[in-house]
């Protein structure tokens, strides 16, 4: 019964935060957040969070005054991939699985021309990004991911391509974007040893910046305005366990380089983990593992959200994976799953700061891409993104 109540707990706060009042008209600038933190936890939904919840501790994110659920589908497929996901609110439009930072038109561009696609993938109906339109307002920019920087999720608010797995031409988009803050995984695919042409693109990404390897390193870190860029595995990094540097730790660093300017900034942080957990079946313990790991960074950001006015965090996943549930026998308590991939149910959304009622209630995941790009341009886009 324990686990019943606290589960119907969230329920109730979903439901009656859906009700704060939205303000549209007559919004003034500095009601806009000029500091926006996206963090998300990849493949979390409301089970995941249920298991951490169950794990002890309170989360950082049952403070969080606002609470939502996005509706998760892609253009073309009821249950969506990360790239069309992360696409969505990276941009305000849905597109098809698959895709990262391109429209629904680019899938019969790229069937007439595939090789002029490939070449050049930027130009296949490529989307504005959050990210784009936060630097194109002289803010700051930057990615934090556990998984490759070049990976789906990270990539769409950054890359344009048809296809998640170019990696080759989204590395190249990497360099070219030079970031404020990169940090993950995914040295392999800048270094050579990972990439189709063998080029080694490294020294371009780090041409100008604070470039480390190692988590002694970015423990040591001291933010100048140089870009901060840091890959610390050939590929993806490992789970919790093992990870180093951690997530909370990243997110830190990150915050500290990209609070120095003044005009404000743009972030966005993942944690991969969660949804490898969710690919692999993994035990209730495991999976609490690491949503507390991503929670505690969630509570780093948290922290500078509260005490730098301006900043609005958003924390929510792209899906949810594994369709995890909790199951109680006898006095054991246990994670079942009824697939090792995604499903089409909603997840849950939290937020904190100026503009967070915005994205209370339920929603589709490319009208909470709409609502961040308003507040990113303060309130000067226009119509659907």
């Amino acid at each position: 019964m324990r686990f019943r109540s606290k589960t119907f707990a969230i329920f109730v706060a979903v439901v009656t935060t859906s009700c704060v009042s939205i303000p549209r008209d007559g919004v003034s600038p500095e009601d806009y957040p000029s500091r926006v933190i996206l963090m998300l936890a990849d493949g979390a939904g409301l089970t995941q969070w249920t298991a951490a919840l169950h794990a002890g501790s309170p989360l950082a994110v049952q403070s969080m005054p606002v609470v939502g659920l996005i509706d998760t589908p892609s253009a073309t497929h009821r249950v969506t991939d990360s790239g069309a996901s992360a696409t969505a609110y990276a941009t305000g439009r849905r597109t098809f699985n698959r895709a990262v930072g391109v429209g629904s038109a680019c899938q019969e561009i790229r069937l007439r021309d595939t090789a002029a696609v490939r070449a050049d993938p930027s130009r296949c109906d490529p989307l504005e990004s959050v990210l784009d339109v936060a630097r194109a307002r002289g803010r700051a920019v930057g990615i934090v991911t556990t998984a490759a920087v070049i990976d789906a999720s990270p990539a769409a608010f950054v890359a344009k391509s048809p296809s998640r797995y170019w990696y080759d031409q989204i590395a190249d988009q990497y360099v070219a974007a030079e970031l404020d803050v990169l940090l993950g995984g995914g040295r392999g695919y800048f270094e050579g040893g990972s990439r189709y042409d063998g080029r080694n693109v490294m020294n371009a990404l780090c041409q100008g910046a604070h470039c480390i390897t190692n988590a002694e390193e970015l423990e040591r870190y001291s933010p100048d305005d140089r870009r901060l860029v840091g890959l610390f595995a050939g590929a993806a990094m490992p789970g919790v366990a093992k990870r180093q540097p951690s997530l909370p730790l990243m997110v830190r660093a990150a915050l500290e380089r990209l609070d120095r300017n003044p005009a404000g900034f743009f972030g966005m942080f993942e944690s991969e983990g969660t949804d490898d957990a969710g690919h692999s079946n993994v035990s209730i313990a495991e999976m609490a593992s690491e949503m507390i790991d991503f929670d505690r960074a969630v509570g780093v950001a948290l922290d500078y959200a509260r005490r730098t006015p301006g900043t609005l965090l958003v924390v929510l996943s792209d899906h949810e994976t594994g369709g995890m549930s909790i199951l109680e026998r006898g006095d054991s308590v246990f994670a079942a799953y009824t697939t090792g991939g995604h499903t089409g149910t909603m997840v849950p959304l939290f937020a904190f700061g100026p503009g967070a009622e915005r994205f209370a209630g339920i929603k589709r995941n490319d009208e909470v891409g709409s609502i961040l790009m308003d507040l990113v341009a303060g309130g000067t886009a226009t119509g659907p993104h």
